[in-house]
């Protein structure tokens, strides 16, 4: 058994043959990229959203309608 875990240990420090070692600044470049990307993709999400909330075509959840029709749950009339 030490001879196994000797062997694992030192396999755990090596670069696999196939792959490709990037640097820290290519690393942040492709995570600011696809951050980038992310927020891009939602923002496009949510203004589709209240373009369909505006046009009525979806239903609105909860916290949409008491942002666009808070008298709705307005209880000062019981």
């Amino acid at each position: 058994m030490g001879a196994e875990e000797e062997q694992k240990g030192n396999q755990e420090g090596r670069i696999a043959e196939g792959s490709n070692p990037i640097s820290e600044s290519q690393f942040l470049s492709w995570k600011r990229r696809k951050d980038a990307d992310s927020s891009a993709r939602k923002a496009e999400a949510a203004r589709k959203r209240a373009e369909d909330i505006a046009l009525g075509t979806v239903q609105m959840n909860g916290r949409e309608l008491f942002l666009h029709e808070p008298w709705v749950f307005d209880n000062n009339q019981y």
